[in-house]
C-alpha cells in the first residue's frame, strides 16, 4: 500500500474539483446572475479576482479537509459517510465563501442570492464527491479482492481468538486484515491457532512483534472481565500507531457500554486511542506551525545575540542536540541553545540543579527565561513536537520512571512540547522523583486536552518567561 500516493490523488482531484467549481460558478455569475441586474450581457473576462479565486479558493477548501481530518486513515473508506462529511464540509464552506466574497455580488434582487448560494453549493459537492466516490470504490474493491490489506496481530490464542479468525477469514466482504500471527498469553492453548497463522511471540515480546511485523493492526481477543490485562495491554500498545480492535461479550451489548456498525463477520470494536476531536488535533497543528513560524521571526534577533554571546563566552558549539524519546516512542534529535559548558556530560546522562557548576552565566539567564529553546521551533516546525505537550525525556531516564509509573508510557500518544503543564508548574527536573512529582500534571493535561487548555498554558509560560521565574 502506498499511503502518500493514495493522499496525493484525493489531494489532486479535491484541488481539481474546487477549481472547475470555482470557474463555472463564475461563469454562471456573469451570464446568468450579472445581466439580471444591469440588463445586458456581461462579457466573461478573467480578471485578477478570478485568478486569485483560482489560487486561494482551493487552498481554502484543503485547510477545512485538512482540519476536519479528511486525509487521515486514508484506505479506511466508507462511501456513506464519506457522503456526509463532503456535503457537511460542503455546506459549512460555501457559507464562509458566500459571506466574504458574494455578498456584495451585483444583484437584481434577493433571490439571486439563494441562486448564488446553492449552484456554488451544488457545482463544488457534486463535482468533489464525483471524484471521491471513483476513489474510494476502487480502493474499496482492491480490499474486497485482497489486492489491500492491513497487517494485523490478535492478541491471544483462545477459542474467541480462534473464532474471531475464522469468520474475519471467510467474510464474503473482506475489511482488509492480514492476519501475519498472534502473540501467546499465558493459560491460552496456542494450538488453536498455530495451526492457521504462526506464533510471533510471547506478550512480554509484544511491542518488538510489532516493530518487526510492521504491524497495522491489533485485534485483542481476551474476555473482557480480564480488566487487569487489558489494562496492561493497552498501556503498552495504546500510544503506539496501530489500530486496536476488542471483542465485546453479550454484557456489554446488553449494557449499552458499546456500539458497533459492522455488518459483516466478528462485531469488532474500534478502541480509540484519539484524545482529542480531530478538528481540534488538525487545528492544534495548524497552530503549532504557523505560532512557530511567527516565534522564529521575532525572535531571531534575540536568537543571534544569544548565539553570539555563547560564542564569545565559553568553547563548544551555540547548538545542542540531544536525542529524546517522542510520540509513539520515537526517538528524535531535540535543539537547544547551549547552556552548559561544552563537555559537561561526558557521555553519562546527568540532570542540572539549581547550583548546577556545569551552567554557564549566560545558560543561568536563558533557563530562567526559557530562552534556551527558541530552536525548538523548528522542531515544532518538522513535527517532532508541539508548542504544548509533555517534556521529552531521554530514554535512561524513562527506563527508570515506568519502574515506579508504568503509566509514563500513557504520554508517548502526545507530540512532546516546548512547555507543558508539569513545565510551567515545576520548570526542569533535577532528578528523577522531580520527573514523577511533575508526571501528574502531565497525566492531567493528557485526561484533558484541549485548545482552551493550550492556550492557557502557553499564556502562563510567557509570563513565566517574561518575570524570569523558571528553573
Amino acid at each position: 500500500m502506498n499511503r502518500p500516493l493514495q493522499v496525493v490523488k484525493y489531494l489532486f482531484f479535491d484541488i481539481l474539483a474546487a477549481a472547475v467549481s470555482w470557474v463555472v460558478f463564475f461563469v454562471y455569475r456573469k451570464t446568468i446572475i450579472e445581466p439580471q441586474r444591469f440588463g445586458i450581457d456581461i462579457p466573461v473576462e478573467f480578471n485578477t479576482r478570478f485568478f486569485l479565486g483560482l489560487v486561494f479558493i482551493p487552498i481554502f477548501w484543503i485547510t477545512i479537509y485538512y482540519i476536519t481530518g479528511f486525509y487521515k486513515n486514508i484506505f479506511r473508506r466508507s462511501r456513506l459517510i464519506e457522503l456526509g462529511q463532503t456535503f457537511t464540509t460542503t455546506l459549512a464552506g460555501v457559507v464562509v465563501i458566500f459571506f466574504t466574497l458574494i455578498l456584495d455580488d451585483f444583484i437584481n434582487s434577493y433571490k439571486n442570492y439563494y441562486q448564488l448560494f446553492f449552484t456554488l453549493f451544488l457545482l463544488h459537492f457534486l463535482i468533489t464527491y464525483f471524484f471521491r466516490l471513483i476513489i474510494t470504490t476502487q480502493t474499496i474493491h482492491k480490499i474486497h479482492k485482497r489486492k489491500i490489506g492491513f497487517n494485523t496481530l490478535i492478541i491471544g490464542s483462545n477459542e474467541k481468538a480462534l473464532n474471531v479468525f475464522n469468520d474475519m477469514n471467510s467474510q464474503k466482504y473482506p475489511a482488509g486484515n492480514k492476519f501475519v500471527g498472534f502473540v501467546g498469553l499465558e493459560n491460552n492453548n496456542d494450538a488453536l491457532l498455530s495451526n492457521y497463522i504462526p506464533k510471533l511471540g510471547e506478550f512480554s515480546e509484544l511491542l518488538d512483534v510489532i516493530k518487526n511485523n510492521k504491524i497495522e493492526e491489533v485485534i485483542i481477543a481476551i474476555e473482557t472481565v480480564e480488566h487487569k490485562r487489558l489494562s496492561e495491554i493497552l498501556t503498552i500498545i495504546e500510544n503506539r500507531q496501530v489500530t486496536i480492535w476488542g471483542i465485546p461479550d453479550l454484557y456489554d451489548f446488553l449494557s449499552g457500554m458499546v456500539k458497533t456498525n459492522t455488518i459483516y463477520g466478528s462485531p469488532l470494536i474500534k478502541i480509540s486511542n484519539g484524545l482529542m476531536p480531530g478538528w481540534q488535533e488538525n487545528t492544534k497543528r495548524l497552530l503549532d506551525v504557523f505560532l512557530s513560524l511567527i516565534a522564529s521571526i521575532i525572535l531571531f534577533p534575540v536568537f543571534v545575540t544569544l548565539a553570539i554571546i555563547i560564542k564569545t563566552t565559553s568553547k563548544g558549539p551555540v547548538l545542542y542536540k540531544q536525542e529524546r524519546v517522542g510520540r509513539f516512542g520515537k526517538p528524535f534529535n531535540i535543539y537547544k541553545l547551549r547552556s552548559m559548558y561544552s563537555g559537561a556530560e561526558n557521555g553519562t546522562p546527568a540532570l542540572s540543579s539549581i547550583n548546577d557548576e556545569r551552567i554557564t552565566k549566560i545558560g543561568r539567564f536563558m533557563r530562567k527565561t526559557h530562552l534556551d529553546e527558541i530552536p525548538q521551533f523548528y522542531n515544532v516546525i518538522i513535527g517532532d513536537m508541539s508548542l504544548v505537550g509533555p517534556r521529552p525525556e531521554r530514554q535512561y531516564y524513562i527506563d527508570q520512571i515506568v519502574k515506579k509509573a508504568p503509566h509514563y508510557t500513557h504520554l508517548h500518544k502526545l507530540r512532546p512540547g516546548i512547555t507543558s503543564w508539569g513545565q510551567v508548574r515545576y520548570g526542569y527536573a533535577s532528578d528523577v522523583d522531580e520527573m514523577l512529582e511533575r508526571l501528574p500534571y502531565d497525566m492531567m493535561y493528557l485526561k484533558n486536552i484541549s485548545l482552551y487548555i493550550d492556550f492557557k498554558i502557553m499564556i502562563y509560560t510567557i509570563m513565566v518567561s517574561m518575570k524570569a521565574k523558571g528553573k
